[in-house]
C-alpha cells in the first residue's frame, strides 16, 4: 500500500485549521489545542512548512502563524513537498544520480519519471481549498446568511 507519511496528514490538518482562520495569526499551542496534534509536532510541522514557504511566522507579543497565500492557492503537492522534499515514489526520479545500485544498467531507466510526474500533478491539482468542508449556509442576523464549515464525519 502506497501511502503518504503521518507527518504530511499533520500539515494538510494545520493548514486546514489556519484557513478556517483567514488573516488571523495563531500560535502553535493554539493550533495544537484545536485539532488535537501534539504541541511538539505542530511545531515541527510549523517549521517545515514555514521553510517551504507555505506560512510565515512572526515572533513577539502578538506573534504566530498564517498562511502564506490563499487556501485555493496552495497545493497538496507544496504541503508534501515542504515536509517530504520532491514527490517522487522511486529513487528513480530524473537527475537523481547514486540513489540506485544498478541505475547504470536498468532496463527501465527514466521510466519511472512518467509515475512519478502523473503523481506529481495530481498532487498538484488538489489544492489545500479542495480539502476543506463544504460550507453551508445558515441564517443569520437581519435575514443575511453567513457560511458555516460542515461537521467532518
Amino acid at each position: 500500500m502506497l501511502r503518504l507519511s503521518k507527518m504530511n496528514d499533520y500539515a494538510v490538518v494545520v493548514m486546514g485549521h489556519m484557513a478556517n482562520h483567514p488573516g488571523e495569526r495563531l500560535t502553535a499551542p493554539d493550533i495544537a489545542d484545536a485539532t488535537g496534534i501534539t504541541p511538539a509536532t505542530v511545531s515541527q510541522v510549523l517549521k517545515r512548512l514555514n521553510h517551504g514557504g507555505l506560512v510565515t511566522s512572526q515572533r513577539g507579543a502578538h506573534g504566530g502563524y498564517s498562511l502564506q497565500r490563499g487556501p485555493a492557492d496552495i497545493s497538496v503537492a507544496e504541503i508534501v513537498e515542504a515536509l517530504e522534499g520532491p514527490v517522487a515514489l522511486t529513487a528513480c526520479v530524473d537527475g537523481a544520480e547514486g540513489h540506485c545500485g544498478v541505475e547504470t544498467f536498468c532496463p527501465i531507466r527514466g521510466g519511472w519519471d512518467r509515475v512519478n510526474a502523473a503523481m506529481r500533478q495530481a498532487l498538484d491539482s488538489v489544492k489545500l481549498a479542495d480539502m476543506l468542508p463544504p460550507q453551508l449556509p445558515i441564517p443569520g442576523p437581519a435575514g443575511r446568511r453567513r457560511e458555516m464549515p460542515v461537521a467532518r464525519q
